[in-house]
């Protein structure tokens, strides 16, 4: 081979690797940092940047990436753990922690492991926010222990750049004994309650029977009244109705007397009734005694009028 064959097979190898080298520090300093991520750069073992989303260009083998940091939220189960309430009630609790990373220079340099600190930070304060309260309260208000928590953690977690989003308790555990209790003191419960709303139910009931015979009472009364009233009202119109028949005939009578012919119908009545009182008389009495001039129609009457008055004298001493 000549000599500038030789030359020129080595300028195309040393163009050939010039080329090479040339791709891979462009590979070596293009980034793209994906959707919710950011890198940190270090230069010389120092922190340089921060690089977000997008393209990004760093120094080839002076800079490398010391860390790749997720700003997406983030869900860390937290493991079951024992605490004791208020009032001295061993309970096993566990629960859902949910946060993101706001700042990634904090999370990556003002801690080692920020997603084992954040958990054991919620285990603890947990604990100390479970001793604050009664074992009833912990069910009863389970979002306020819940708000509790996290208010607790992002005040401790901020140095690390990390804000916890909500905490959420998934189950709370009493020992055997105690919910054995609870389920009595429920049963119990259920059982009063279904006294009072049975005791309720018979007093409406009672309450609405005495009512309802009230009202038939006061119903009966009320007919009974109208009925009277009715009745004395048509007693009233009824006497009403014979005074006056009474006095019509009175007043025809009266009429009739004061003529000329009424005198002698009275005369003949009175005769009548004269002629029948001696009868009766004579029924009481085998005596009776008359006048000579008993045959005068007016000694008669007179007779007749004596009679009928000791009749009815004799009639009121019997």
């Amino acid at each position: 081979m000549d000599p500038i064959n030789q030359i020129l097979n080595m300028v195309f190898t040393v163009e050939a690797f010039l080329l090479v080298f040339v791709i891979v520090l462009l590979k070596s300093s293009v980034k793209f940092v994906p959707q919710n991520r950011a890198w940190l750069i270090e230069r010389f073992g120092k922190y340089q940047s921060t690089k977000e989303a997008g393209l990004n260009f760093i120094v080839p083998f002076i800079d490398r990436i010391a860390a790749d940091r997720s700003l997406k939220e983030q869900a860390q189960d937290v493991p079951s753990q024992s605490a004791i309430t208020k009032d001295n009630i061993s309970l096993i609790v566990d629960g859902v922690l949910y946060f993101r990373v706001l700042d990634p220079y904090k999370a990556t340099y003002g801690v080692d492991d920020y997603v084992f600190a954040v958990t054991q930070l919620s285990q603890t304060t947990m604990r100390s926010e479970l001793g604050k309260m009664e074992l009833d309260k912990t069910f009863e208000e389970r979002d306020l222990l819940n708000t509790n928590i996290v208010a607790a953690i992002n005040q401790a977690a901020e140095p690390w750049g990390i804000q916890v989003l909500r905490y959420e308790i998934k189950d709370i555990v009493p020992p055997q004994s105690v919910m054995e209790a609870m389920e009595a003191q429920m049963k119990a419960e259920r059982v009063k309650r279904a006294q009072i709303l049975e005791s309720e139910g018979d007093r409406q009931a009672n309450i609405n029977v005495a009512e309802g015979k009230k009202q038939a009472q006061v119903l009966a009364a009320e007919a009974e009244k109208a009925e009277q009233i009715l009745r004395a009202e048509g007693e009233a119109k009824a006497i009403i109705a014979v005074a006056e028949a009474q006095a019509d005939a009175l007043r025809e009578v009266g009429a009739a007397a004061d003529t000329e012919q009424g005198q002698k119908a009275i005369q003949l009545d009175l005769a009548t009734k004269a002629i029948a009182a001696k009868e009766a008389i004579a029924k009481e009495s085998s005596v009776v005694l008359l006048p000579d001039n008993a045959t005068d129609a007016s000694s008669l009457v007179a007779q007749g009028m004596s009679i009928i008055n000791t009749l009815n004298k004799t009639q009121k001493l019997q």
